[in-house]
């Protein structure tokens, strides 16, 4: 089921799945996907939970302003801040890619909506950045982020029927899952260059700094450490073999999130929730019967 939301006085549209009397599990996309994305996962989830899946602001069929800081975090966060209290007032969330930037911002600053918090292939802010300004391996796979937040960027990335952009998502992974009707809803999602603009602004907003490879930033701003914690349940699903996030990019994890559960899946790299939808699915379940004990 589909439908169309109003968060902040905004149209939000929101992809859903099971009984709307269960509890809420809120499922947040990354780049550069949209709310259908988790239609793999879904349905191995939604006889316990109601799977809520928005197209998140600049993506799919939800609000899209031009303004590049109507993409602070803190907006992000707020917009779904607003969906969890209309619907329930309290949600399970789980965030893959950018979605696991606003999955751990909700977490951190709203944990009043947060009962637990489920992470897929995503990085927390302080570990993410101190791998990025290191120099090493993560900021060398992490230079596209240069790119993508040239304002030419998005006209190359539309040109030829997305020729670029579907290059740049595979990124040396597998990618066999995007193929006839999934590829043509995220062909629809996309539309155009206005729209990969719109899209793009997530990597403009960011506050990341990003190093050059072999060329450290020891000149980082002080990060509040005490605000940037997870106090819930927090379980991290990594797929071995993303080649865009390594694992180098969640170490210390634990220093912010007490409560962690790390599981790793073979065979998966940055697309798990495609690639492992019921092992995905298998292991929240197991995770979330432990944690209930």
């Amino acid at each position: 089921m589909q439908s169309q939301w109003e968060l902040n006085g905004k149209p939000f549209h929101v992809h859903q799945w099971g009984d709307k009397d269960a509890p809420l599990l809120l499922m947040l996309h990354g780049f550069p996907e949209y709310g259908g994305a988790w239609s793999d996962l879904a349905p191995y989830l939604m006889d316990r939970f109601c799977c809520i899946a928005p197209d998140q602001r600049g993506f799919g069929q939800s609000w899209s302003p031009a303004d590049v800081s109507d993409y602070k975090m803190s907006k992000l966060v707020d917009d779904m801040a607003d969906l969890i209290t209309q619907y329930h007032g309290r949600a399970t969330v789980l965030g893959h890619d950018w979605g696991a930037a606003v999955a751990y911002g909700l977490a951190m600053f709203r944990p009043d909506l947060v009962d637990r918090l489920i992470i897929a292939n995503g990085v927390h802010p302080v570990p993410f950045q101190r791998s990025l300004a290191a120099g090493g391996a993560q900021t060398e796979a992490s230079q596209y982020i240069h790119y993508l937040r040239r304002p030419d960027a998005p006209k190359a990335l539309a040109a030829d029927d997305f020729k670029k952009l579907l290059a740049l998502f595979s990124a040396n992974m597998d990618l066999s899952w995007l193929h006839g009707a999934t590829l043509a809803e995220y062909k629809r999602a996309w539309r155009d260059e206005a729209q990969l603009d719109r899209m793009l602004n997530w990597y403009r907003a960011s506050p990341l700094v990003v190093a050059h490879p072999g060329k450290p930033v020891t000149d980082l701003p002080e990060l509040p450490v005490e605000r940037l914690r997870v106090s819930c349940p927090h379980l991290l699903l990594w797929g071995v073999n993303d080649t865009a996030l390594l694992p180098h990019a969640t170490e210390g994890l634990e220093e912010f999130a007490p409560d962690l559960t790390r599981v790793t899946l073979e065979d998966a790299d940055h697309w798990l929730h495609h690639q492992r939808p019921r092992q995905m699915a298998d292991e929240i379940m197991k995770w979330i019967d432990r944690s209930a004990d």
